[in-house]
């Protein structure tokens, strides 16, 4: 199958309400085809793993492409300037979601992209920083507590930043990386609680919001 095959397929999944709908979800829906994730998560079993294609569908620009690129990538296979490069032009918060959770967060390299990309200036390679830890945390089930509790001072750093889909992530990746075991559940609670100790409104709704869920754990 072609990137010309791939996008005919997508094209007949189509729907014109689901791609206004995009929109209610603060989804870039310019280069979009408006087909829905279980029908290119189907269209991404029928392919399988083919990290060429992916290669070839990220280039089209095609919002479904791309998120379709990252379900049949090859994680062995991708390096850091692709993961660099891919970064680099994401568009909307959900392009970015599913490439980290889908394929970056399963190569050699996340954990260190996760750090570097958490310092960025541009919100969604930042959020992409965060994003990353928090799908490491849900899908690397073997992973040393040392890997994530690395990433505690980082949420700190940067809780003052206000923009939606930067503190939306740093929040996922405390909530996600607390519920592993009891002692990183433990270590989210005291980060959580300095982090509701800054100044910034981010930084008390992102500590608000984790603490609301965390703790309830603790009763649960």
């Amino acid at each position: 199958m072609n990137p010309a095959e791939v996008i005919e397929l997508l094209k007949q999944s189509a729907n014109t309400a689901h791609l206004e709908g995009m929109k209610r979800y603060g989804i870039d829906n310019s280069k979009a085809l408006g087909v829905s994730m279980p029908k290119v998560r189907h269209l991404a079993k029928e392919i399988k793993t083919n990290q060429a294609l992916s290669l070839e569908l990220w280039e089209t620009g095609i919002h479904e492409c791309r998120i379709l690129a990252s379900m049949i990538g090859d994680p062995k296979l991708v390096t850091p300037s692709q993961m660099d490069e891919w970064t680099a032009g994401f568009q909307s918060w959900d392009v970015c979601d599913q490439v980290c959770g889908n394929l970056f967060d399963r190569t050699e390299f996340a954990i260190d992209k996760a750090v570097e990309y958490s310092s960025s200036e541009k919100e969604y390679i930042k959020r992409a920083g965060f994003v990353l830890m928090a799908e490491f945390a849900v899908h690397n089930k073997k992973a040393d507590d040392s890997e994530f509790i690395q990433f505690f001072p980082i949420m700190e750093r940067e809780a003052w930043d206000d923009r939606n889909f930067v503190k939306k992530a740093i929040n996922w990746a405390l909530r996600q990386i607390g519920k592993r075991n009891i002692t990183l559940h433990k270590l989210a609670i005291e980060t959580a609680k300095r982090i509701g100790q800054q100044e910034s409104r981010s930084a008390r709704w992102i500590a608000k919001n984790a603490l609301d869920e965390l703790e309830n754990r603790l009763t649960a």
